[in-house]
């Protein structure tokens, strides 16, 4: 029986793996159309060009990548629901809607009669050793699996915390790093209220310059102008003298003595009466 089925697995593995391309190579035909979901565009690369002004394209997925019927695997943060250790709840789910509650178990008892009756699985004097391996396996899971199970999650926390340090290291740095561009190009941006300050401070340089050389202009003409004004006044001052001395010169060549005793008593005479007054 054992030998048949070993034969009979050889065929059916061929036949499979003979099958399997012919199911990778299977090509959607033009009536089926691409269901176009949003999560062609949650990887979306900032600033990265976009061809013909058409929606950038994950880089991930193609453009007609069909994410709904044929959506993204994605692992599991935590293991599947099992019932008995390891058998999974998926498989019991399946014979729910068909079978009913009983199915699964009358399938399992049905498969174990059957290799039990066709001594496919032989009873001999080491299956007893089966039934307490197993139980000793269920006392190990009940004494043991919660105290491991812990164990094993705090070291894949561990080893989660110590990948994502180094991500959230590289994260900062380059968050530090695009703070210090934002801060340079800040910087620059001030560059232009200290050239416009020194522009004005230039100018007002420039303006004390024209000024200090208009008034070096000025008190040289204002110089220049009393110069003349001085030469003018004391040209008249010295015209004015010589004049002065010029009449009184003539007149007291032109006085004679009797004129001068003349002139001298009326003097006396008027001083004369003004003394009376007095």
């Amino acid at each position: 029986m054992l030998s048949r089925l070993a034969l009979r697995s050889d065929v059916v593995f061929t036949e499979l793996f003979r099958v399997a391309p012919l199911c990778a190579n299977v090509v959607r035909t033009t009536q089926t159309k691409p269901a176009v979901t949003s999560t062609n565009e949650s990887i979306i690369v900032p600033g990265f060009p976009k061809p013909n002004g058409l929606p950038q394209p994950n880089p991930f997925d193609g453009p007609e990548r069909d994410l709904v019927n044929f959506p993204r695997m994605v692992r599991l943060e935590e293991p599947a629901k099992t019932r008995y250790l390891f058998v999974p709840e998926e498989w019991f789910e399946v014979f729910y809607k068909k079978t009913g509650v009983t199915g699964p178990y009358v399938l399992a008892a049905g498969i174990t009669t059957y290799v039990l009756s066709k001594e496919i699985w032989v009873v001999e004097h080491e299956f007893p050793y089966v039934l307490a391996t197993i139980g000793l396996f269920y006392v190990g899971w009940k004494k043991f699996g919660a105290s491991l199970a812990g164990f094993l999650d705090k070291e894949i926390d561990e080893y989660e915390a110590s990948c994502n340090a180094s991500r959230k290291g590289e994260i900062d740095g380059l968050t530090e790093s695009i703070e210090n561009q934002k801060k340079e190009v800040w910087r620059t941006e001030a560059q232009k209220h200290v050239i416009q300050a020194k522009r004005e401070n230039v100018a007002i340089q420039l303006e004390a310059i024209y000024r200090e050389r208009a008034l070096q202009a000025y008190n040289q003409v204002k110089r220049r102008l009393d110069y003349q004004l001085d030469l003018a006044n004391l040209t008249r001052t010295v015209q004015q003298r010589h004049m002065v001395n010029w009449i009184i010169e003539n007149v007291l060549k032109s006085l004679t003595n009797e004129q001068e005793k003349q002139s001298f008593k009326k003097c006396m005479v008027d001083l004369q009466a003004l003394a009376a007054k007095a």
